[in-house]
């Protein structure tokens, strides 16, 4: 007899949908470098970045959960009676630690109390729901243990996807309600020290582990609060992996490694999803030791390897709409903190002005993220985020400072079989008229899809010498000529 069946003595319920399939591994490995001729061979070998054998894929977390709404009845009234029973209002000092045994006993008897038959698996399912619920963030724990999981969206109590692998899945979470959703959104948000309600029904926070947060609540949410979750590897990854992954090649890293170290200045474009801040990461891992690194962020999520780095992060406004602290007032004050090195997690708006000028007055070596589809897109978002700084400065003063300023874009992108990848590296090379000029040196090459739906691409040399290997040869930098050679 079911579950369902006990509980109530009804009809059977009807059967959970099937949990998402686990998605594939990100992209296949990509090819040694001694495969792709002596040059390639020779720009690893300097670099010293041969490329690892592969490693084994996370596990994925079973996160299957019952969709029977006499389990969630169920479940729904254990919890409240634990309010009785325990004094769960202590927050942050309910930790499963110090009173995971005691949450544990306490839903035994209320089980107990309840006169509810459950088999061995059942109480043990229920049991860690509890404990989620009480001491995690209810139905979407499981989630965050699951390591294969990049981003949680709850798009109401009845609908929650994942991305998996860059691919978008449907799973079987589900909430009891609405009030539901709200109550775990509230419980994440009060431990950031901030609120959400009818009169700041938006909000950004930051999970323990470093996760991104989003919620939206009625009346700007129309169908039901809505939580939106950005998570972070806990393995930070290296250049080693991203030529694993076929996202870059030993000849582009070289190339990337040395620009860093002779301090010109990166921007690096792309969408949302696609790899920008592991990108960026990867880039500032470059950077020497002995430097002194300042990171702004609207909300922190860049990975320094470095020891001597100040990270700085934005603040929103209060209930009374004051004691916001906006990029361009910490990229201001990073100014007078004697930065060897400026890193801003997302040009957005006006500070884009503030960090070509900091780039123009000697505070080289900065790396910045926007977002846009090319690297020509890219100049011309920040030819308009410098509009919106409020200042009235022709284009064509603009366009050379951005000229001046910016040496290097990337393009990063998600292709449709989900992987991120490096598709274009341009150099910024002046100005002809009013027209900002750029060369291409690395481009991606897609020859097609394959059968199993795995874009076929290949990052390739444009056979152009960049300009910046004299300013390199200055540092007392030498990159092998074969680096930028075409393959055959």
């Amino acid at each position: 007899m079911s579950l369902g069946q006990r509980l109530k003595g009804s009809a059977p319920a009807a059967p959970a949908p099937a949990p998402a399939a686990r998605a594939e591994a990100p992209a296949a490995a990509a090819r040694p470098a001694a495969a792709r001729g002596p040059a390639a061979s020779a720009a690893a070998a300097k670099l010293r970045v041969l490329v690892p054998e592969s490693k084994p894929e996370p596990k994925a977390v079973r996160v299957e959960s019952p969709q029977d709404a006499r389990y969630q009845e169920l479940k729904s009234r254990v919890h409240h009676r634990l309010f009785d029973v325990l004094d769960l209002s202590k927050g942050k000092d309910m930790t499963e630690e110090k009173n995971g045994e005691e949450v544990a006993a306490a839903t035994q008897r209320i089980l107990a109390e309840e006169g509810v038959a459950l088999t061995k698996e059942e109480r043990q399912r229920l049991l860690s729901d509890i404990r989620d619920e009480v001491f995690g963030l209810g139905p979407i724990e499981p989630l965050l243990r699951d390591p294969t999981v990049c981003d949680i969206l709850v798009n109401g109590p009845h609908q929650v996807y994942v991305e998996r692998a860059g691919k978008m899945q449907p799973t079987s979470i589900r909430f009891r309600d609405d009030a539901h959703v709200l109550r775990i959104i509230e419980r994440i948000v009060s431990r950031v020290g901030r609120r959400i309600d009818e009169s700041n029904p938006l909000v950004d926070a930051r999970l323990a582990d470093g996760s991104r947060v989003n919620a939206i609540i009625p009346p700007l949410a129309i169908d039901g609060p809505s939580i939106s979750i950005r998570r972070f590897a806990t393995d930070k990854l290296d250049h080693n992996d991203l030529i694993r992954f076929g996202s870059m090649t030993p000849e582009l890293v070289l190339t990337l490694q040395a620009a860093v170290r002779a301090r010109l200045n990166v921007l690096v474009s792309g969408g949302t999803g696609s790899g920008k801040t592991t990108l960026l990461n990867i880039l500032s891992s470059f950077i020497p030791e002995n430097e002194r690194i300042i990171t702004i962020e609207d909300s922190a999520e860049l990975q320094m390897r470095q020891a001597h780095v100040v990270r700085l992060e934005t603040r929103p406004a209060n209930l009374e709409g004051k004691g916001a602290i906006t990029q361009r007032e910490l990229l201001v004050n990073t100014l007078r903190m004697r930065p060897d090195r400026i890193v801003v997690g997302e040009c957005r708006a006006g500070e884009a002005l503030d960090m070509l000028q900091a780039m123009n007055t000697g505070h080289d070596g900065s790396l910045t993220t926007v977002h846009a589809n090319t690297p020509r897109d890219a100049l011309s978002r920040l030819e308009t985020m410098v509009a919106m700084s409020g200042l009235d400065l022709p284009k064509s003063a603009v366009r050379s400072q951005i000229a001046a300023a910016i040496d290097l874009v990337i393009q990063q992108q998600r292709l449709v079989d989900g992987s991120r990848r490096v598709t274009s590296v341009q150099e910024v090379t002046g100005m002809e008229g009013e027209v900002i000029t750029m060369q291409e040196i690395f481009r991606l090459d897609r020859q097609g899809v394959d059968e199993n739906g795995k874009v076929i691409a290949e990052l390739v040399s444009t056979g152009i010498r960049p300009k910046f290997v004299e300013k390199l040869a200055d540092e007392g930098i030498e990159l092998p000529e074969d680096v930028f050679r075409p393959r055959s």
